[in-house]
């Protein structure tokens, strides 16, 4: 493990010399040797994590239908960059300027999605939005129950601009995407630039 001072400003308080960066080089099982990079800005408690691959890599696309209890344990790689849909339920987590990167399986992710949904639902029933947004809540925290116990068939894709995200299945499709595709797609956080040097 790495870690060093960088000199820029934290981009969200923008603080002088609070930013540090972590780095630690691993292998994944099936993913190959990847880096680790954390920044954290030790004024403001900013935090983000990303996953970069030691070979380079293409805009790519991974899918896996995922339709039996057994999908649950399957590895999941998130970058920060990276989109995750599940069309038949018609959920879609994009990248934001906070998003940070995670090693999961596909029932964390089913997790992180539940959580969403019932933030959603709470914040509804605080504000006495009515009862169709309350209905619409329960029948997607249903919908993922069904899906996390195997009795529903969904298709779970991570959309990655550059390429650095997986599903760890041996029935997982992977396919690269072409540029118009990588340029709908929200790439993720900006990160302050640093000279790799530093690092070393």
């Amino acid at each position: 493990m790495v870690e060093s001072r960088l000199e820029q400003d934290c981009p969200i308080c923008f603080s002088d010399g609070t930013l540090k960066m972590i780095a630690h080089s691993s292998e994944i099982p099936y993913f190959g040797e990847h880096t680790q990079i954390t920044m954290v800005c030790e004024g403001c408690g900013w935090k983000v994590t990303d996953f970069i691959p030691a070979d380079g890599k293409k805009p790519g696309a991974w899918s896996l239908v995922v339709d039996s209890e057994g999908h649950m344990n399957t590895r999941v790689v998130r970058s920060s960059s990276c989109t995750i849909r599940i069309g038949e339920l018609g959920l879609e987590v994009s990248p934001g300027g906070s998003s940070t990167g995670y090693v999961s399986n596909i029932e964390g992710v089913l997790n992180r999605f539940e959580d969403a949904v019932g933030t959603i639902r709470r914040q509804s029933e605080r504000d006495n939005e009515g009862a169709e947004i309350l209905a619409r809540c329960d029948e997607m925290l249903a919908s993922i129950e069904s899906v996390r116990k195997g009795e529903a068939s969904v298709t779970l894709e991570l959309l990655d601009p550059v390429g650095h995200s997986q599903i760890l299945h041996e029935d997982a499709i992977s396919r690269e995407i072409g540029k118009d595709e990588a340029e709908s797609l929200d790439p993720g956080p900006v990160y302050p630039v640093f000279d790799a040097s530093e690092m070393l």
